[in-house]
């Protein structure tokens, strides 16, 4: 199926969010690029690299092309990982950008997590600005690719 008949990406399933007077939908975001950071903050890989590289993001684009958002999206160790944990992380490494927790039902995955078929954190997923996912990336990724994965969506059509 061609990216343009692609459905639109899932709502994001969030509990509470943070840095953020209201509540984000994706649907209120079309019309820019959407990138957003599945992490977990006692996970390495997400403090090496993905929360890293999602700051990196916000320098690097305007925020009328791209929005930028985190997902805390906590699949183990969930009586360490509270939301104030996370508002304490946040203010450590000077995260700005809105991060949504990502809500659970009772299940042993979080419902965003489950909805976008994640393999695990760190995940960078990129959608369009008609709404489309566009990019899963599991793990580290170069900071070129990504950039230049931004630069086409931003490029392309609305």
């Amino acid at each position: 199926m061609a990216a343009r008949d692609a459905p639109p990406a899932p709502e994001l399933a969030v509990s509470e969010w943070l840095n953020t007077e209201r509540p984000i939908t994706l649907e209120a975001l079309r019309g820019r690029v959407v990138a957003i950071e599945a992490f977990q903050m006692l996970c390495p890989g997400c403090i090496h690299d993905g929360v890293p590289q999602a700051l990196e993001i916000q320098a690097t684009f305007s925020d009328k092309d791209v929005a930028v958002l985190g997902l805390h999206t906590v699949f183990e160790h969930h009586d360490a990982m509270t939301p104030v944990s996370l508002r304490a992380f946040l203010h450590e490494f000077r995260v700005r950008f809105p991060v949504g927790v990502d809500r659970h039902d009772g299940g042993p995955l979080p419902l965003t997590m489950q909805a976008y078929g994640l393999q695990g954190t760190p995940t960078l997923l990129l959608i369009d600005r008609r709404g489309r996912l566009r990019a899963r990336h599991f793990g580290r990724v170069a900071s070129m690719v990504v950039g230049a994965e931004i630069q086409h969506l931003i490029d392309a059509p609305a």
